[in-house]
């Protein structure tokens, strides 16, 4: 069964290659993609509940045990970052049949999408910090032929802003695996943890963990390394800005959570309060930057930012409450995302827009996605029973218990200049008199929501079915409180 560890990320990975070879044949691309999405669905799956009644799964490649060798380590917070994403694969491409255009499709877009996934997925499973930068590079040159696919000129802008600080980033990684590997001897992140314990965390180490902050922090876009992202997300096609959107700040966060859970465990006082404060001022950038502005696309990026600094504050804070928290929000936001980026390229396809002073009156003729839009607003804002409460109540809850109280009534705080930025969407475009835009479309906008109404259906069911949920969301917790769990699993030969 431990095989299934390396599965997530085989089947995309070969799914990528196999796509190439069939450039020529458009909807066998099409069905090729979604099958090998669904594939993936349904293996992710089968690991999260293997995860569940087994503990954690690993599987050491090439006959070499743990730390010497390459390891996959599949724990419960993996396991089901790598179901969602699998999920989010299969609606993107969905998504994508109506929206990306047959020129993009044929210049291997399916074959970049699955690059990307099998990128992601491998940095949730990786044990090791080394692979973990191997998976990182592997998702972001995917996103470099992504975010250029077309060739217009905005991509073209942004795509160079974005390559050379992804460049800058990935150079920082190299810096800092270098500099622990010459301080500890080893990259193996369970092996890391027990060395670090047993010598203690000195200056030096600190100053190595905070240079992974940087890098993960310039990847998941917190304060002050997020200026490259609200552009670059803007520039690409929807369905490639919903990808980016919901799926690689995460692998950001996510690779700040493993490594300061498991690793850079012992000087709390400086790298976690550090931390907070960081986590406070990118909900804080990221609030202004969605109430400042009236462009439907660049609300919905800068909620993005909004929404890192709410998780980061929840791993920072390190309580099972926060931790809980944190991960329910995480997986809330990932599918509440890509929802929201799918509605917002809708309204901006069917109005040629993406100005909010020049839309109107759009519930006359449009009515299941302004009532879609009011949902998904709820939604992001975190008002029961919708998917964002929980998480947001129990980050705030270990915020509390903790004595942080100016940053957790600021968490709670941004659900309502987040609810106002998604509303003044509903209430500009779908309100009033209808005004029509020169580049308005007359068209319907079924075949374009019905992703977006799969994610807000999950969304949904992910807030009422806590009870289901939960044990899954505090094993996850518990791993990360307690890594001796993870550290005897990845380390028992």
């Amino acid at each position: 069964m431990n095989n299934f560890v390396i599965l997530p990320i085989l089947i995309p990975l070969l799914a990528a290659v196999a796509l190439i070879f069939m450039k020529k044949r458009l909807m066998l691309t099409r069905v090729f993609s979604a099958a090998a999405s669904v594939l993936a669905i349904v293996i992710s799956g089968i690991l999260v509940q293997t995860v569940f009644t087994k503990g954690v799964q690993t599987l050491n490649l090439g006959g070499w045990k743990a730390p010497y060798g390459i390891v996959l380590a599949a724990d419960q917070f993996a396991s089901l970052l790598v179901l969602t994403t699998s999920v989010i694969g299969l609606l993107i491409v969905l998504y994508s049949y109506r929206s990306i255009g047959e020129k993009r499709e044929r210049s291997f877009y399916y074959s970049g999408v699955q690059f990307l996934l099998a990128g992601v997925s491998g940095a949730f499973l990786t044990g090791d910090l080394f692979n973990m930068y191997v998976f990182f590079e592997l998702l972001l040159i995917a996103s470099y032929m992504l975010i250029v696919l077309g060739g217009t000129k905005i991509q073209l802008r942004e795509s160079l802003k974005y390559i050379v600080f992804n460049i800058v980033s990935s150079a920082l990684f190299v810096i800092g695996v270098g500099f622990l590997y010459a301080v500890t001897g080893t990259l193996n992140m369970a092996d890391l943890s027990v060395k670090i314990s047993e010598s203690g965390q000195t200056g030096l180490i600190t100053v190595i963990g905070v240079l992974f902050l940087i890098v993960f922090g310039l990847k998941g876009g917190i304060f002050p390394f997020y200026f490259w992202l609200p552009g670059s997300y803007y520039a690409p096609p929807t369905a490639i800005a919903a990808l980016f959107g919901a799926l690689l700040t995460k692998v950001g966060l996510y690779a700040i959570t493993r490594v300061f859970t498991l690793i850079f465990i012992h000087d709390t006082q400086f790298t976690h309060q550090l931390m907070m404060w960081l986590a406070a001022l990118t909900i804080l950038f990221g609030v202004i930057g969605s109430i400042a502005y009236s462009d439907v696309m660049k609300i919905v990026i800068y909620n993005i930012i909004t929404a890192v600094g709410i998780i980061l504050f929840g791993i920072a804070v390190n309580t099972p409450a926060s931790i809980q928290g944190a991960i329910y929000y995480l997986i809330h936001d990932m599918l509440i995302k890509g929802a929201l980026f799918m509605l917002a390229g809708t309204l901006i396809t069917l109005t040629g827009t993406a100005s909010l002073h020049k839309m109107s009156g759009l519930i006359k003729r449009y009515p299941v996605l302004g009532w879609m839009f009011l949902i998904s607003a709820v939604s992001l804002a975190g008002i029961p029973p919708f998917s964002g409460f929980v998480g947001k109540f129990k980050i705030a809850e270990g915020g509390f218990a903790q004595g942080e109280f100016v940053i957790s009534i600021l968490v709670l705080l941004s659900s309502l200049l987040v609810l106002y930025s998604v509303l003044k969407i509903f209430m500009y475009a779908f309100w009033g008199e209808e005004k029509e835009t020169p580049n308005q479309e007359k068209r319907t906008a079924k075949g374009l929501l019905y992703p977006a109404a799969v994610f807000l259906l999950l969304s949904l069911l992910f807030g009422l079915g806590t009870e289901y949920v939960s044990p899954y969301v505090n094993q996850a917790a518990e791993t990360l409180l307690n890594p001796e769990k993870y550290i005897e699993a990845v380390l028992k030969e």
